[in-house]
């Protein structure tokens, strides 16, 4: 029974990998070059590390605790940074933009070198040593290390071991911090991305006097810098002290503005050579569309308030046991659709920078209700207990901000300055709504369609085939829209080509355990970029 029911938790993840493989191929087949075979061998030797940490997690073996209502992720978050690099370096290479093209040498390398380190924890800790595994995972080593040193000069070399000892550092206070809030591939894909913005800050700080960069990248990496180190800090001190009481919840409330106007807005200044909060009302004033824009985005922020207390209104005339249905959590998808593409037609620097802004508001709310943080902690608790699903298994509530980043990502992500007059040629104009594609659309449409009136359940999933085919056509309609209202959209009749990556990133998301919000956008920027 036990083997029965083993093979059959197993069917998803081998149809998960048998997706993931075909996207490494099709990416592969568009952009073939050295670092090709390093991504093929990393693709196999994660295959077999992931049935490694699953098997740990099973056992209960694992270092840290995971999220345990799904497998350990790890072939597609290992793949995902190593290909996002091979993409972004490719289509900077076509533009001329050395400096970028280096930079997604950097990335791909780094997130194969992440990747290499979590398979030797995973097979140093299993007993007995798996040999197979070990073999593979040598060659794929071997095979990477010697494209690393052929490739990387040696500012570069450093780069990426600064940041493996970031990642390193931050993997065991935030993993021992956090229980059960992530799984290993969703822990891989979150920490690699802090690890990248605290090192490309660091290094941007060294180096301001070279002048290099735009003010909104600068203020993405400070505010996510700022609002980690702000939560580790509340962490470590509340550790010792009761963060219940209004003392606390003063002295919580004090030490943000001292750290936001004492150490974030001084680096910023650093970086900008301005006043940030001078630089910020100019920016979102400076034109009228703008304007427009920030009122049109407060209504719907306000509407998805009473979206949320309206729902805890009926919870509180009904039974204390109403959970949001599938339709209603998918109305904050519809809500960020419509936040997000006026935004990607008319002003992406605005959208980039209100994303972040966002970013750091729903963060320090989760920090509030988290830290029960008067006199809003309580209050936070019970009104987002309504939207929890079996994926905010941890101390943390991150399904709402793992949205915002699938979301955003693509946005933040876009190689600006390797796209001629604002856009990439081909499919690679659809980018940035990447987003918007996958998660707002897709998934959305998938989840509400496949709940209704899906009869035909993929096998060893709750997902449907209707749900899935319905996503495949709403995201073609989706794009046929996009063609008509944006038009810096120029796909050169490069149709079926997105076809099969809205395909693949559709079927991805039927079988994937993880978090769909963040995984499903970034699968689709890598194809709409190769």
């Amino acid at each position: 029974m036990m083997t029965a029911a083993g093979t059959t938790l197993n069917k998803p993840v081998l149809v998960e990998s048998l997706i993931v493989f075909a996207i490494v191929l099709c990416v592969h087949g568009a952009v073939w070059d050295r670092f090709s075979w390093c991504a093929v061998a990393l693709a196999i030797q994660a295959f077999y590390v992931q049935f490694k940490w699953d098997h740990l997690l099973q056992l209960g073996s694992a270092v840290f605790q995971f999220r345990t209502t799904a497998n350990s992720g790890l072939l597609p978050a290992c793949m995902a940074i190593p290909l996002l690099g091979i993409t972004m370096k490719e289509r900077c290479s076509v533009a001329g933009i050395v400096y970028f093209e280096r930079f997604g040498i950097v990335v791909a390398c780094t997130g194969m070198a992440i990747a290499l380190f979590l398979s030797v924890i995973a097979i140093g800790i299993t007993k007995p040593v798996p040999t197979n595994t070990c073999i593979l995972s040598g060659i794929a080593g071997s095979l990477i290390i010697y494209t690393l040193k052929q490739s990387l000069s040696v500012s570069e070399v450093i780069e990426v071991l600064e940041v493996l000892l970031i990642f390193v550092y931050l993997s065991m206070i935030l993993l021992y911090l956090l229980p059960r809030c992530f799984t290993p591939g969703e822990a891989l894909l979150i920490l690699t991305g802090i690890s990248f913005v605290l090192n490309q800050l660091i290094k941007r700080s060294l180096n301001v006097m070279e002048g290099r960069g735009d003010p909104v990248d600068f203020f993405l990496l400070v505010v996510v810098v700022g609002i980690v180190l702000l939560g580790i800090f509340f962490t470590a001190l509340f550790f010792f002290m009761d963060s219940g009481t209004w003392i606390s919840s003063m002295f919580f409330h004090m030490m943000t503005a001292v750290l936001g106007l004492g150490v974030v807005m001084p680096w910023l200044y650093r970086l900008i050579r301005r006043n940030p909060l001078f630089w910020l009302f100019q920016f979102l004033s400076q034109t009228q569309m703008r304007v427009y824009l920030l009122a049109y985005w407060t209504l719907l922020a306000i509407s998805a308030c009473t979206v949320v207390l309206c729902q805890n209104t009926k919870r509180s005339c009904g039974s204390k046991k109403h959970q949001a249905s599938t339709v209603t959590r998918k109305y904050f998808h519809f809500i960020v659709v419509a936040t997000y593409v006026p935004g990607l037609i008319h002003d992406r620097q605005l959208l980039y920078v209100a994303a972040v802004v966002c970013l750091a508001v729903l963060i320090l709310l989760e920090y509030v209700r988290y830290f029960r943080i008067k006199p809003f902690g309580q209050m936070l608790r019970h009104l987002l207990s309504l939207f929890l699903d079996e994926r905010d298994s941890g101390p943390l509530i991150l399904t709402h901000i793992y949205l915002l980043l699938g979301m955003s990502l693509p946005v933040w992500l876009f190689p600006r300055p390797c796209a001629l007059k604002g856009t990439l040629a081909g499919t690679g104009a659809l980018v940035p709504y990447s987003g918007v594609l996958a998660v707002g659309v897709g998934d959305s449409v998938a989840s509400v369609f496949g709940s209704t009136v899906g009869e035909i359940k993929w096998p060893g999933t709750k997902k449907t085939f209707e749900g899935t085919m319905t996503a495949i056509f709403a995201q073609v309609i989706t794009v046929a829209i996009i063609l008509i209202f944006d038009s810096t959209v120029d796909l050169n009749a490069s149709y079926s080509w997105i076809l099969v990556s809205i395909s693949l990133v559709s079927l991805l998301e039927a079988f994937t355990t993880q978090v769909d919000n963040l995984l499903l956008p970034l699968y689709l920027q890598i194809l709409l970029m190769a």
